[in-house]
């Protein structure tokens, strides 16, 4: 579950809501890929701006059709309530795992966060993975903090928020952590230019916003057959890096790239969120053409 190329889609919305055939067609195009999970509600998938209802709907159909592949669903909210009201709707859904943040408005304490992984993992009967991202929960989790919650039951992972580029330095990081953790619990790299890096140094899994947008791309550079090549399919791709840079971010460029191919309808954002304007639509288009990206 927690091992090789995990692929995070966008959750596409209309008026209405969730865009129900979209998502469906989206985690179907991910299956069929050969990606080896599934996380849905991710950061990308937006589930900040949803209801309870609109994230059990969007695990529903993420489990269903996702052809056997295991389903990995984010359950982040502000109190520990909902947290553990949105665990169960991802277990009724039939999700393989949860991806849990330290979501807040109130900056939490690292006691607080501990608090929040104990309680939930108490009222778990799948896998959690802990979603480290103080790019949006503005919370760093020290690798002490990491080592403690890696020893509450039902914790398989954890997802880091990329690795230093300097491929010594990566496996350095990686060590530190991985001394702290049991050998049971995996590390995975997020930030998808961190991903050739992270997996280069030792992460086991690779958690992917690009993969869940352009998953043969990205399962070629999981899979490369040495480092050197992982890293040379990586660099090949700084262009779309820069792109996402200059945005703040993966999230309106994935959507843009869906809008583009024709597999979402557009706009599919939650307002106030905006997919990019013309000059840099035009740019992604060109660089999806150029750069082969599938």
């Amino acid at each position: 579950m927690f091992s090789g190329l995990s692929a995070f889609p966008i959750t596409p919305l209309n008026e209405d809501g969730i865009d129900a055939a979209a998502y469906g067609r989206l985690v179907q195009r991910l299956a069929a890929a050969g990606v080896d999970s599934i996380g849905a509600l991710g950061s990308t998938g937006c589930y900040p701006y949803l209801s309870r209802a609109e994230r059990a709907r969007a695990a529903q159909l993420a489990v269903e059709h996702a052809d056997g592949v295991p389903v990995m669903v984010g359950i982040g909210a502000l109190r520990t309530r909902d947290v553990l009201a949105l665990a169960e709707d991802a277990q009724k859904a039939g999700a393989s795992a949860v991806l849990l943040a330290p979501v807040s408005y109130h900056a939490l304490t690292a006691d607080e966060v501990y608090g929040l992984y104990e309680t939930v993992t108490r009222h778990l009967s799948i896998p959690l993975c802990v979603y480290d991202n103080p790019g949006t929960t503005r919370f760093h989790f020290s690798d002490e903090l990491h080592g403690r919650i890696a020893q509450l039951p039902h914790v398989g992972s954890i997802k880091i928020p990329g690795v230093p580029a300097d491929p010594v330095e990566a496996a350095q990081r990686v060590g530190r952590l991985r001394a702290l953790i049991p050998d049971s619990v995996t590390i995975g790299v997020s930030g998808d230019w961190f991903g050739a890096t992270g997996l280069n140094a030792g992460c086991e899994a690779w958690y992917s916003v690009i993969g869940g947008l352009f998953p043969q791309t990205t399962l070629a550079i999981s899979r490369a057959a040495s480092k050197e090549q992982a890293t040379r399919l990586s660099e090949r791709l700084q262009p779309y890096w820069d792109l996402i840079a200059r945005h703040g971010g993966s999230l309106r460029v994935t959507a843009s790239a869906l809008e583009i191919l024709g597999l979402v309808p557009g706009p599919c954002l939650p307002r106030p969120l905006q997919s990019l304007a013309a000059a840099d639509r035009a740019e992604l288009a060109r660089l999806i053409d150029t750069l082969e990206l599938a």
